[in-house]
């Protein structure tokens, strides 16, 4: 990589706000918000319920249009590029795990997380294998044909996990990634995320109510009302 790409950062945001509109109210969300998140980055976002840590995040992954500011995504403007263009740059550069795994029901842990390859167009052989290869990676190589009703809440979750990571994107953006989970199976749906991540440089922003959690990332920022600040 040359030093030119090197310093582009993954996500970037200046002075991004957002409001949302109930009527003729205004509801401000969000204040001003400048970050930036480089190259294998792990930040972790903490903040009440409520305090618009998921708005943040959409934004960030280019899910939901900025009252004002500007979102930088591989260095590209999405206020500056088409929605299919957008659509194309969110499916080479991120991957989304959520707190709700959002697996297709009537697929198989192997051909859920094959779904994002096939979207690229790429062979069903070569998806199928490359998502296998992934599952064996989150301790699951024995539940491929498995659908999501026959696995546990956190082999869901590692499916989720797999599925977002199998397209080896830039950045991880994940809301609540453990919120529906035991303490256990949290910590080890976590732990299995964040090395993912730091095993192929990933950067990775999370979304966590999670004090522990959030603690074990590099960075730790603070979401309220409306303003990001350093922990």
């Amino acid at each position: 990589m040359s030093d030119a790409m090197s310093n582009v950062a993954v996500v970037e945001c200046r002075a991004l706000s957002k409001t949302f509109f109930q009527g003729e109210y205004a509801v401000p969300v969000l204040s001003s918000i400048n970050l930036r998140v480089g190259a294998g980055d792990t930040l972790s976002i903490v903040g009440a319920s409520g305090s618009g840590k998921s708005t943040l995040l959409h934004l960030l992954g280019g899910l939901d249009s900025v009252t004002s500011g500007e979102v930088f995504l591989a260095g590209h403007n999405l206020a500056t590029i088409s929605e299919a263009e957008r659509g194309n740059l969110r499916n080479r550069a991120l991957g989304f795990v959520y707190q709700f795994h959002h697996l297709l029901a009537e697929f198989t842990a192997l051909e859920n997380v094959a779904m994002p390859l096939l979207i690229r167009r790429m062979s069903r052989n070569d998806a199928h294998a490359q998502a296998a290869a992934m599952l064996h990676k989150v301790g699951l190589g024995h539940r491929l044909p498995h659908r999501p009703g026959e696995l546990s809440g956190g082999e869901r979750q590692r499916v989720a996990v797999a599925r977002a990571l199998v397209t080896e994107p830039a950045c991880l953006l994940a809301d609540e990634p453990t919120g529906n989970l035991d303490r256990a199976s949290a910590d080890a749906v976590f732990a299995l995320m964040t090395d993912l991540c730091r095993e192929k440089g990933t950067a990775l922003i999370a979304v966590t109510h999670d004090s522990v959690l959030a603690n074990r990332l590099d960075r730790v920022m603070h979401l309220s009302d409306g303003i990001l600040n350093s922990d």
